[in-house]
């Protein structure tokens, strides 16, 4: 007897930046700066006054070929640890009929078909939406955008090319009124959070915690702009 059609859900789709590329990309790039950096030193020896004259006086005082090689493969090491970083923060998603997950810097979130009302993009970044108009993930996304909007129309999801709530957002000011009890000491944490390069992930805990409370949050130009979804029967 013959094998019997396939009925099963149609193959998952997984998009990820590729890691070679990226790291290629960064040790190329590394390289390229440690070679001008040797040109920058000779010009600067050159100059009645320039500023860092010491050092490129040092650095010029290494004979050739020593400080061209020694030059762009420092460039290239440094670029290298730039790319495995760059590739840690990268973001894949698996998309199916039946869920999608995202994962970023070894940590992965998981939505159902059900749970997900309509996927687009804000800027650079990839946001999910909920049913109950929350934003359920919002991230950085370096995949191509045609690719993914034809990965989750694929498999039935709803795709916008921006942000279409983007006319209901404020800007956040201390003490903006209409906000939960405590929204506004968050969106304050937020702010502070994300001024240190070091608390991108308290950012993202905080952005969850308003989440919870109903409070919808973007930035734009080191600014927060906040809102909340109409609730059902609510009126206007």
């Amino acid at each position: 007897m013959g094998k019997k059609p396939d009925t099963q859900a149609p193959k998952a789709t997984e998009l990820a930046e590729s890691a070679w590329v990226i790291t290629l990309f960064c040790v190329v790039c590394g390289a390229g700066i440690g070679w001008l950096v040797t040109l920058l030193a000779d010009w600067l020896v050159t100059l009645p006054w320039a500023p860092l004259k010491g050092p490129a006086r040092l650095l010029t005082s290494i004979p050739e070929p020593g400080l061209t090689i020694g030059a762009v493969a420092v460039g290239a090491l440094v670029g290298l640890l730039v790319g495995f970083i760059a590739v840690h923060e990268s973001l894949s998603a698996d998309i199916s009929d039946r869920r999608v997950v995202l994962t970023i810097r070894d940590a992965s979130q998981e939505f159902t078909h059900d749970e997900i009302a309509l996927v687009f993009r804000d800027g650079r970044q990839l946001v999910l939406l909920g049913p109950n108009g929350l934003e359920i993930a919002r991230e950085d996304c370096g995949l191509p955008w045609r690719r993914l909007a034809d990965a989750f129309a694929a498999h039935g999801y709803g795709w916008a090319d921006e942000d279409p709530h983007r006319h209901e957002f404020r800007r956040w000011v201390p003490g903006t009124p209409g906000l939960p009890e405590g929204a506004d000491a968050l969106l304050r944490a937020r702010a502070e959070a994300r001024n240190k390069r070091d608390d991108a992930e308290d950012a993202r805990e905080l952005r969850g915690e308003l989440t919870r409370l109903g409070v919808v949050v973007r930035d734009e130009n080191k600014r927060q702009y906040w809102r909340m979804p109409q609730q059902p029967g609510a009126t206007h």
